[in-house]
């Protein structure tokens, strides 16, 4: 075999492939975790009760930015052992998307906080059982939308009022994603709680992946249709 031939094939087998993605995976974690942590590590702290849900919504502004990178990441990432470099793609997608996808983020977080303390007060608001109902409901919707809306904003440069339209229109133009995205959030919610929040973000990095794989349809989609080829 040549030098050319052995240079060629390395890092291109199926065992390299693994390697790769397990290695990208571990670092985007890492990195997640660091530019996350401020947020967390509050949130850890806090007592579940109904006067904290405003401060948890706080302390999750910072993931909206470390979402962001890691989708940008594991979008661009290499598949070959000998070429990776998630690390530079991270920062790179933090850079280019921190103002964008907060201006999706932290509104869609006011919202929460508003709609989880009004469902931690419930019982005292004398309103009927239905509208309990109505709002997980709509709590599901938004975090559906917004999981749309981090992918477009992660990874197009669109006004936040077009990634508003654009996630939106996802939901129904492509049902199977959104059924699929919806089974994340039910995994995702059953992690905090019967583990906690700290293994939910411990599974971050393979979450964002799963994410990113959902919206592959509507990635597709948003290139041919709504940006210049």
């Amino acid at each position: 075999m040549s030098d050319v031939g052995a240079a060629r094939r390395f890092g291109t087998g199926p065992l390299s492939r693994v390697a790769a993605l397990v290695y990208t995976l571990l670092v985007v974690e890492l990195l997640i975790l660091l530019t996350a942590v401020p947020g967390l590590g509050a949130l850890v702290l806090l007592d579940r009760s109904a006067g904290n849900v405003p401060l948890a919504a706080a302390c999750l502004l910072p993931a909206g930015p470390a979402l962001s990178a890691a989708l940008y990441a594991l979008r661009h990432r290499s598949r070959e052992l000998a070429d990776l470099r998630p690390a530079g793609a991270f920062w790179r997608g933090y850079r280019l998307n921190f103002a964008g996808v907060l201006k999706i983020w932290a509104p869609w977080l006011a919202w929460m906080a508003v709609v989880g303390t009004s469902l931690a007060n419930f019982s005292a608001a004398g309103v009927p059982g239905w509208w309990a109902v109505l709002l997980v409901a709509v709590a599901a919707g938004s975090t559906l939308w917004v999981a749309n809306a981090l992918v477009i904003t992660s990874l197009f440069a669109f006004r936040a009022v077009d990634v508003a339209r654009l996630a939106a229109y996802a939901l129904g133009r492509f049902p199977r994603a959104t059924l699929a995205d919806a089974c994340l959030l039910v995994v995702a919610a059953g992690v905090t709680l019967f583990a906690s929040e700290v293994a939910l973000v411990l599974l971050a990095s393979v979450l964002t992946a799963t994410l990113l794989w959902n919206a592959g349809p509507m990635i597709t989609e948003v290139q041919q249709r709504f940006t210049r080829r």
